[in-house]
């Protein structure tokens, strides 16, 4: 029986196969504790000086739960039942005294577990990992390429909680390297004069709010209604930029007047169509047969990460997968657009579909997109 808790003992390239086939999850099993359990005592985390980095508010933005359930918080999970757990090792210039602490997202509290090694930069650095179990609890063997996925997205959180309270310039490693941690964001303490940066990996649109980072919610299907030109090529351009230097390709399936999938052109300025037809059908066949994704206005996909990829490559792909679609679901949202993550794919062989090579391109991440009054909030 395969262990629910450690992810070094699974043969990830087996159980990414296992997950991308037919085989249905059998029954729910006991999910566990919904938050590790960390030594020591609970401690609140202080309020920040002047300049220093505010760990408070940065986890607001990023891991914490909003309500009591532990459902609702900043970055989106398979099933909301969030398996990704945070070290975070603190240095100097932080509201919390150097060392090493534990996050528990539910009571937004720290447990100090050990001091930081020789070295340690200012600031903090935030270590991803996974109780695999809350996942597999629900998903069985699909849940593999969905851990990935949301450490992705958990990354992208504190990156762009970040970026909000104006901190030093982060960097998300996602690189695919480790087991464990899978990912690790480092975010420096506020700059006394900060240095201009290009900020190409963010949302459309700039650096967001905290008001707007807090408002992201996955909205619930059906997700109708075509985006304009403009949004989507909003998306996509989103998307490419938060995936530079990762093995994917992006595009966007589309339906009437003209079906098809389009790709953002080299200028980065307009859409090109290099498929013609609607794909959107079996894009919900091959998402768990979730039926309403054959009538979403369109379907953002993230597409690579070939059958013969080993662990590392596995690694990155899904990590860079959930990093760039969680900040193309804010670029969607400042475009009045509905818009949820879907994680979950079998059988989802694009490239073969499309006439090329089998095993090639498979869909490993999307976000599916529709229209909305623009006055219309989604509480949920």
């Amino acid at each position: 029986m395969e262990d629910l808790r450690d992810v070094r003992q699974v043969d990830l390239a087996a159980a990414l196969a296992r997950a991308r086939s037919a085989e249905r999850p059998g029954p729910d099993t006991p999910a566990g504790t919904a938050v590790r359990t960390w030594p020591g005592p609970p401690l609140p985390i202080p309020q920040a000086g002047p300049a220093d980095l505010d760990l408070c508010a940065l986890l607001r933005l990023s891991l914490a739960a909003s309500d009591a359930s532990g459902r609702l918080r900043p970055a989106p999970s398979a099933g909301a039942l969030h398996p990704v757990d945070a070290e975070l090792v603190v240095g100097a210039g932080c509201s919390l005294p150097p060392g090493r602490y534990g996050y528990d997202p539910l009571r937004h509290r720290v447990h100090h577990v050990g001091l930081p090694a020789d070295g340690t930069p200012p600031g903090v650095t935030a270590e991803l990992s996974v109780t695999a179990r809350r996942t597999l609890s629900h998903y069985g063997h699909r849940a593999w390429p969905l851990l990935l996925l949301d450490t992705g997205h958990a990354a992208a959180a504190l990156f762009l909680a970040a970026r909000a309270l104006g901190t030093g310039e982060p960097e998300a490693r996602l690189d695919g390297l480790t087991e464990s941690p899978s990912a690790v964001v480092r975010i420096p303490p506020p700059a006394p004069h900060p240095a201009e940066s290009l900020r190409l990996v963010e949302p459309s649109g700039g650096t967001p709010t905290p008001a707007e980072i807090l408002a992201r919610r996955s909205t619930p299907p059906p997700l109708p209604g075509a985006p304009s030109h403009d949004a989507l090529r909003a998306v996509l351009a989103t998307a490419e930029r938060a995936g530079t230097g990762g093995p994917l390709r992006w595009c966007a399936a589309v339906g009437p007047p003209r079906p098809g999938l389009l790709h953002l052109a080299p200028d980065g300025t307009t859409l090109r169509r290099y498929a013609a037809g609607e794909a959107r059908p079996t894009l919900a066949a091959w998402a768990a047969g979730q039926g309403w994704i054959a009538d979403a206005g369109a379907v953002l996909l993230a597409v690579g990460c070939p059958a013969d990829a080993d662990a590392q490559h596995i690694r990155r792909t899904h990590l860079r997968a959930g990093f760039a679609v969680h900040l193309a679901h804010v670029t969607a949202r400042r475009h009045g657009l509905a818009a949820r993550p879907v994680g979950s794919w079998q059988q989802a062989d694009l490239g073969a579909a499309l006439g090329a090579t089998p095993g090639r391109d498979w869909v490993v991440h999307a976000l599916a997109l529709g229209t909305r009054p623009a006055d219309e909030e989604n509480p949920t």
